[in-house]
Formats: structure tokens, C-alpha cells, sequence
């Protein structure tokens, strides 16, 4: 369905808010700046911009929605024959192999994780953040191997699969704040992958085969 005027202007001041905001605590940090400061930079009420983003951190980590439903997604899109694990592990390593910003390979990503670091409240929330994911795929294995609600299965894989994901993008993260360059630090995620898909048990690896 095509986008309609008013939800493409919608869009477009919620993006201009967050990138006032972003440029703000990127300059200043994070608890340095306010809400009415964020407010006065876009040219927007206070109002407006709760109206947007419900508390300060959504200002900064906006994005976070694409996250959350990430390995779902991939575990849900997986080919006939292929795993939950094996999926993400493939997904994985073709955002690496890509040089993806989505996780972390870009330059000024090192700016955006200081910010983070040095904030509590964004570290609470990215925690929390992480736990969503987490609860998310172990919804989705329910539901694509039609486990019952008392079964602990769905939620001991999660975690596995799970730990692969914010394994890579803390590792990303870390080297990206201590100078390495996209592209080498792809290079050094791949063989990561490597080493830790070889820490997984064939049961994880073969746990929610597609047409099994």
C-alpha cells in the first residue's frame, strides 16, 4: 500500500527528531542533554516529541524495533531442510561478509557505542532490549515446532541462538571503539562465527528443521 501524505510527513519529522537528537548527544553525551533541549534544536514542542518517542532513550536508539524481530525473522524465513540456528548463522555471516552497517560495520560507529557506554540508561535499555529478542525467538520456536507451553526446549535453544547474535555484536561493537576499520573487523567477525558455530551442539544446529 502506497504511503500516504500524511504518514510520509509523519515519518519524516520523526526521523528529523531523532537525527537532531542523535547529532545533540553524539556532540554532548547522552545525559547531558534534555528532552526540551532535543525539543528546541528540531523546532518542535516537548509534547511533539514525546508524541514520537515515548521516553528519552527511543530518541537515540530508534531503531531498536528492527532488532528486536531480527532473528524471528530469519528463524521464520528459513529454506526447507535448514535449522533455526543454522538459518541465523547464515544470515549472519552474509551481513558480515557484506560489510553491513545494520551490524555495526561502518565508520562513526565507534561514536554511537562511547555514547552508549557512558550512559546508564542506555546500557539499561539495551540490556532490555536484548531480553526482548531473546523472549521474541523463544515465542517464534514455539510456534514453528508446535511446542507445548510447560516445554523448556524453545527457550534453552533461544538462548543459544541468541547467544550467537549478541556475541558478534558486542565483539563488533568492542573492536569498532578500539579503531578497527569495517572491513577488518568483518574479516575478524567471520572467523568468529567459524569458532563459535563450532561450540554448538549438533542438537542446536539441528533443532527446528524446516520439513522435518
Amino acid at each position: 500500500m502506497a504511503e500516504g501524505l500524511r504518514e510520509r510527513k509523519k515519518r519524516q519529522t520523526r526521523q528529523y527528531i531523532s537525527d537532531v537528537a542523535t547529532g545533540l548527544f553524539l556532540q554532548r553525551g547522552f545525559d547531558a542533554v534534555t528532552v526540551a533541549e532535543v525539543a528546541e534544536a528540531a523546532n518542535v514542542s516537548v509534547n511533539t516529541v514525546y508524541n514520537y518517542f515515548p521516553a528519552k532513550e527511543d530518541l537515540f536508539l530508534d531503531r531498536s524495533k528492527g532488532v528486536i524481530d531480527r532473528l524471528s525473522r530469519w528463524v521464520r524465513g528459513r529454506g526447507d531442510g535448514e535449522s533455526a540456528a543454522r538459518a541465523v548463522l547464515r544470515e549472519l555471516r552474509e551481513e558480515v561478509e557484506s560489510v553491513s552497517p545494520r551490524m555495526g560495520l561502518m565508520d562513526g560507529y565507534e561514536s554511537f557505542m562511547r555514547v552508549i557506554q557512558d550512559s546508564p540508561a542506555l546500557r539499561s535499555r539495551m540490556w532490555a532490549i536484548g531480553q526482548e529478542v531473546l523472549l521474541n525467538l523463544e515465542g517464534t520456536l514455539r510456534e514453528e515446532t508446535g511446542a507445548a507451553a510447560d516445554d523448556p526446549m524453545p527457550a534453552l535453544m533461544a538462548g543459544q541462538i541468541n547467544w550467537l547474535h549478541s556475541t558478534l555484536l558486542a565483539t563488533i561493537g568492542q573492536r569498532m571503539i578500539e579503531g578497527g576499520r569495517p572491513a577488518e573487523v568483518s574479516r575478524e567477525a567471520l572467523v568468529l562465527l567459524d569458532e563459535m558455530e563450532g561450540l554448538l551442539s549438533d542438537k542446536v544446529l539441528n533443532y527446528a528443521v524446516r520439513g522435518a
